[in-house]
Formats: C-alpha cells, structure tokens, sequence
C-alpha cells in the first residue's frame, strides 16, 4: 500500500509499530504524499556506534529535500517553531519520552507541553511511535515505568490524532481515520 494524503485531512497522524516493523519508512512516504516544505524532527541521540548507526541509516533513506531538527529533549519546542508551511515528521516520540525521563524534566509536563504545541499546529504533523505494551513485562521497575509513561502518550497522541496507523512487517493497518 502506497500511503497518501490531501490537504482536506490535515491534522495529526500517529504511526505506530514495533522495532524495525516499517513504520518509519511508512511516516516518510505519507509525508512525501504531502506538498512541500517537510521537517523531520529527529529525537535520537547517538550514545554509541549501533545507535549512531541507525540515524546515519534514516538520514541517508531521506531525499535532501528534507530540513532536519534534531530535538531529543525540546520537542514541543520544535514543533512550535516549525513554520506553518511545513508538513512535520517526528521520530519518534519513544526516544524523545527515554530521553526526558532520563533527564531533569517533569514528564507529565512535558506530555503536556507536547499536546499543546500539536494543537497549534496548523498544517499535518506525524508522529512515529513504538507500541511497547505488546511484549514481555519489564523486568526493572524503570522499564515498568517506561512502558507505563510510552502507552499513555501514545494513548494520549492517538486520542488527539485524526488518524492512527499500526505497522506490522511493513504493513499499514489503519487503526482510526484513513490514508
């Protein structure tokens, strides 16, 4: 399935999947479908070479017809300051949520924060997330607290989106609205 869209449903899209199921890819083909300007807000930080590895791998599958962002910890920032032209692409709000709780922030506030700066935006925005609650259960209470914090704010984005799309082995489901 090629992802589509039209400027008549505009608003947030949720994308969401496990590692590595394609929903990354997916996010940047839906955008592609949209006009120009696009900003990808990245939120990884790479802490080691695998990591490091991963987002020289997503920047080199994007056209450099892309404006990059990298925003691991100022999400909502970034988002708040993207032009009301652009088409936004996040990925992912799962490391942007690891990295604010491993760090002085507040993350019910900065969950808020981040509902605040989507409801503003005027053109489409789309969010790839990892849905964490479909495996095994954590063994550190951290890791409880992590998968607790991920389905809440994906709960929370996917109530506010107009579409939520679940990828599996590369495959869109279309979970709320269309494409």
């Amino acid at each position: 399935m090629t992802p589509t869209a039209n400027l008549e449903d505009e608003g947030i899209t949720l994308v969401l999947g496990g590692a590595r199921s394609g929903k990354s890819q997916f996010a940047e083909r839906f955008v592609a479908s949209l006009p120009r300007p696009w900003i990808y807000i990245a939120t990884a930080e790479a802490h080691d070479d695998e990591m490091a590895a991963r987002i020289a791998d997503h920047r080199a599958r994007r056209e450099a017809r892309w404006e990059t962002v990298e925003a691991p910890h100022e999400l909502p920032q970034a988002i708040a300051a993207a032009p009301k032209s652009a088409v936004v692409l996040v990925d992912c709000l799962t490391l942007w949520l690891s990295n604010i709780m491993h760090g002085p922030f507040d993350v019910d506030r900065s969950m808020d924060q981040l509902e605040e700066a989507l409801h503003r935006r005027e053109n489409a925005t789309v969010l790839v997330s990892n849905e964490v609650g479909l495996g095994l259960v954590p063994e550190t209470p951290l890791g409880r607290t992590f998968r607790d914090a991920q389905g809440r704010l994906n709960q929370r984005i996917a109530a506010a989106a107009s579409r939520v799309v679940f990828v599996v082995a590369g495959q869109p489901l279309i979970v709320k609205g269309s494409t």
